[in-house]
């Protein structure tokens, strides 16, 4: 129940992070590509690749601190830096076949998803 709340509190800060790195480029009107995502993905998933190595060389590191960390903030801040995490351990224990078909499953299904809630949403509230 304790890695829950450090989740928690870490997830609040990062959606909040998030929401700033948002509000940063509308007020600059950069709104007509998804720059804000992209910066957040981007930069979510390059601290998620120094945190996990600093957390494993370092293993004198709290679980609370890993789990406050790399679920709570950066898991508030993108899920993206999880799936890249996802993704980057699947190479490196040498499934390729698994990291790709997780990519691409991941992406497309993902996509499919968002159009079927859009269709479903629609049919019921129109």
């Amino acid at each position: 129940m304790q890695l829950l709340l450090f989740a928690s509190v870490g997830g609040a800060i990062g959606a909040g992070l998030r929401f700033l790195v948002n509000e940063a480029f509308a007020a600059r009107g950069l709104l007509a590509f998804p720059w804000a995502t992209l910066t957040v993905n981007v930069l979510g998933s390059f601290i998620m690749g120094v945190c996990a190595a600093m957390f494993v060389h370092r293993s004198h590191l709290s679980p609370e601190l890993r789990t406050f960390v790399l679920t709570g903030v950066l898991g508030g801040f993108t899920t993206f830096s999880a799936f890249s995490m996802d993704v980057a351990r699947l190479f490196e224990v040498g499934e390729s076949t698994s990291a790709l078909v997780y990519i691409l499953s991941s992406v497309a299904v993902s996509i499919a998803a968002v159009f079927l809630g859009l269709w479903v949403a629609r049919a019921v509230f129109s």
